[in-house]
């Protein structure tokens, strides 16, 4: 008695279906997330363009501080002035200006205006390291709210800041 014909199935085996949805559920995963967060949605801007010209504006915000006690402290100028240009290449590196405008305030947390200079060197170079330090802890917290390029860019400028920070502390001692 001869064998019956093997049975072909009419649709798609189980193998190829099980491949297919695993493939599927990976692509899905991997176009949604930071194609999304860069993107704008209903005219709004990006989550990146929001963070970058919110780090403009608050390195725009230290560069006003450092004016502030330049002016302020003269005799400060040769030790803040590279730390100053440093904090202008910061603002034009999230695509900022160092020109102030009328709504540009700075958003430094726990730091006083830009124009409330502290009565003596020690204290001006104090605050300058305390809000260089404030700032550099905000944009490493925000590291994780922003795609991969502008999470690398805030991670130096952070780092920056606080080795801003540490030379500013130095110098007040």
């Amino acid at each position: 008695m001869p064998y019956p014909p093997p049975r072909t199935p009419s649709g798609p085996r189980r193998r190829t279906l099980l491949a297919s949805a695993a493939g599927a559920a990976l692509l899905v995963g991997c176009s949604s997330g930071a194609e999304e967060a860069e993107e704008s949605t209903g005219g709004s801007p990006s989550v990146a363009e929001r963070a970058r010209t919110r780090a403009a504006r608050d390195s725009r915000g230290i560069v006003e501080r450092y004016d502030a006690v330049i002016t302020a402290y003269p005799g400060l100028a040769d030790r803040l002035g590279v730390l100053r240009a440093e904090a202008v290449r910061h603002v034009e590196a999230f695509g900022g200006t160092t020109r102030a405008t009328a709504s540009a305030s700075p958003t430094v947390p726990g730091s006083p205006a830009p124009s409330a200079v502290p009565g003596t060197e020690k204290d001006a170079l104090a605050g300058l390291a305390g809000a260089e330090r404030s700032l550099a802890d905000a944009r490493a917290k925000s590291l994780l709210d922003v795609p991969g390029e502008l999470a690398r860019l805030l991670a130096s400028v952070a780092a920056a800041g606080a080795a801003h920070a540490y030379l500013l502390t130095e110098a007040a001692k």
